[in-house]
């Protein structure tokens, strides 16, 4: 774990990323229901250190498309030597037999979220058959700036979330990204394993409630290694969902200022989340409007396999 972290700090170093985890961050992932590393992970070494890895995972559902994807990258100083093709040749032998155990029968393609100033790795997925078909923006908001007064909703209440929450937090995200684009159920498993995570902060995260009924979720995470890398406290969201019956009513942007509010309350410099910048929710407008701008990008390339 600890020459895994190195590496990805390397990579994001030489890309201009701030995505920076743990040796902790990623000892969690070896507990993620969705992973099999001992067949859907490999690793390049090169005199006791690691110089590129692959991670590929399973989906919950395959709807009809049981769309797995992969996380990897090569060390900068070991780049143009083929071995981001490797990976990626590797990944697409690995994906079939995982992709067999849980849905054979049904298609199967392999996505990977590449960034979009790496124009090698970009240009790699191309050669290799894969396409663009998705880009998100990592957003970003100065919690110096004048946070304005949260607006809750007539009959509505919100309140900060608890262990006896969850089912109910669940079954929001699960409703409110069920029209998104590339979302799948999350279950019960990866739910509880995504709450359990260190980086996962309670204390900023919230439900919004009309009577008993949750309507509205939005779940906050920090990230150690971005800290001790940057001097600085981001908090990052996760998620910000309402179901059908909460929307244009201001929950969102309720839950957003409240957050944020929260954090900044704390001590924390930055909030930051990624969004789907086709989404046809309208979020990238509701980000703006509480003072969120776009920052990075990231492109999702996907290719069909079989």
């Amino acid at each position: 774990m600890a020459a895994w972290a190195r590496l990805i700090t390397a990579i994001q170093d030489a890309d201009g990323s701030d995505y920076y985890v743990s040796e902790q961050d990623l000892g969690e992932e070896f507990d993620h229901p969705d992973l099999d590393f001992a067949r859907g992970s490999i690793a390049i070494w090169d005199a006791g250190a690691m110089v590129g890895y692959n991670v590929i995972a399973c989906r919950s559902a395959a709807d009809p498309v049981h769309n797995m994807r992969q996380e990897g990258g090569v060390h900068p100083a070991y780049r143009g030597r083929g071995l981001g093709s490797e990976l990626l040749d590797w990944a697409e032998q690995a994906a079939v037999p995982l992709h067999e155990e849980r849905f054979g029968g049904h298609p199967l393609s392999l996505a990977s979220w590449v960034f979009s100033q790496n124009a090698g790795a970009m240009a790699r997925h191309e050669e290799r058959g894969y396409r663009a078909v998705r880009w998100f923006r990592t957003m970003t908001r100065d919690l110096s700036a004048p946070i304005p007064e949260a607006v809750i909703p007539a009959g509505v209440q919100v309140s900060g979330y608890t262990p006896d929450q969850a089912a109910a937090a669940l079954l929001v995200r699960n409703e409110s990204f069920r029209d998104h684009w590339g979302s799948t159920e999350v279950t019960e498993q990866n739910w509880a394993h995504s709450l359990a995570q260190d980086a996962f902060r309670p204390r900023f995260s919230f439900l919004a409630y009309e009577g008993t009924d949750p309507l509205g979720l939005l779940t906050s995470y920090e990230s150690d290694a971005y800290h001790a890398k940057k001097g600085r406290r981001d908090l990052y969201i996760g998620i910000v969902g309402t179901r059908a019956a909460g929307r244009k009513r201001g929950i969102a942007t309720a839950l957003l200022v409240t957050a944020m509010s929260a954090a900044h309350a704390q001590g924390y410099d930055s909030t930051s989340l990624t969004v789907d910048a086709d989404s046809l929710t309208g979020a990238l407008g509701l980000y703006e409007h509480v003072g969120f701008t776009a920052d990075t990008t990231w492109i999702t390339y996907q290719k069909q396999l079989g």
